[in-house]
């Protein structure tokens, strides 16, 4: 089935990838996957060795279709919808997320799966490689994005998939990443809005991006350990919450 490029439709056939995927999502105690952007089923197969049930999510309505037809007789529920308008209380509890996205709603996609009230138990997504290098990225190269999933999620990276696995092949070579979200966020919605703020200008020092005083700012920093050099990628997500904390009681 010619693929939508609009869309972001690549295909991935391998197998043993495939099945690596899958096994990568499973999680125990869970019987129930969400498969997000199924298209061809490629994964589906996988998955549904791996759970007693899949629930697939396709915006593709033509693939939607066609989806059933692939597996008769498995316990696969395919819904024609858009992911991001998808409800996932349907889903209930303890229930892991899979699937193979498109890169341009990657963020998206992550943002709702983490601050879903029944969030997954496990969350495996097979995105662009940047941006997976990005979501893992430490002290150094932090973003907004790595700073924001890693206070929501325990993340680790997955397997490697260069373009040519892919049909058609992308532009780039992408990458799983698994995500295992935290029960409560390590940091407050208010130390990831400052974090937003702190990263206004990524390029320069903090002292620069933060409505503090300067100089009040600087003692602060030297008082937590944190160079006044410091751009924002060079602070934790511990130093954040302890800067946010430090201002406050100013």
């Amino acid at each position: 089935m010619k693929n939508n490029k609009s869309l972001g439709q690549h295909w991935l056939k391998d197998r043993f990838i495939l099945d690596e995927i899958a096994a990568s999502a499973a999680c125990d105690g869970v019987s129930k996957c969400l498969e997000i952007g199924p298209g061809l089923g490629t994964l589906t197969s996988s998955l549904l060795r791996v759970f007693d049930k899949v629930t697939a999510v396709e915006f593709d309505e033509r693939l939607a279709n066609n989806l059933p037809k692939s597996f008769p007789g498995k316990n696969l529920e395919v819904i024609n919808e858009d992911i991001l308008q998808f409800d996932l209380k349907k889903l209930g509890t303890d229930y892991v997320a899979a699937g193979n996205i498109p890169y341009y709603i990657t963020s998206p996609i992550i943002s709702k799966l983490l601050d879903a009230e029944n969030k997954p138990k496990k969350i495996v997504l097979l995105i662009q490689k940047e941006v997976a290098d990005r979501i893992l990225a430490n002290v150094g190269k932090h973003t907004v994005l790595s700073l924001s999933v890693q206070a929501k999620a325990n993340v680790s990276p997955g397997v490697l998939v260069t373009k040519e696995y892919f049909t058609p092949p992308p532009k780039v070579d992408s990458a799983t990443i698994i995500l295992e979200p935290y029960e409560k966020p390590l940091v407050s919605d208010e130390v990831l809005d400052f974090i937003k703020i702190g990263f206004s200008s990524p390029r320069k020092k903090l002292a620069h991006n933060l409505p503090v005083d300067k100089t009040e700012l600087i003692s602060i920093l030297e008082s937590l350990g944190i160079s006044p050099d410091a751009r924002p990628a060079d602070l934790s997500l511990e130093d954040w919450d302890k800067l946010v904390a430090k201002i406050k009681h100013k």
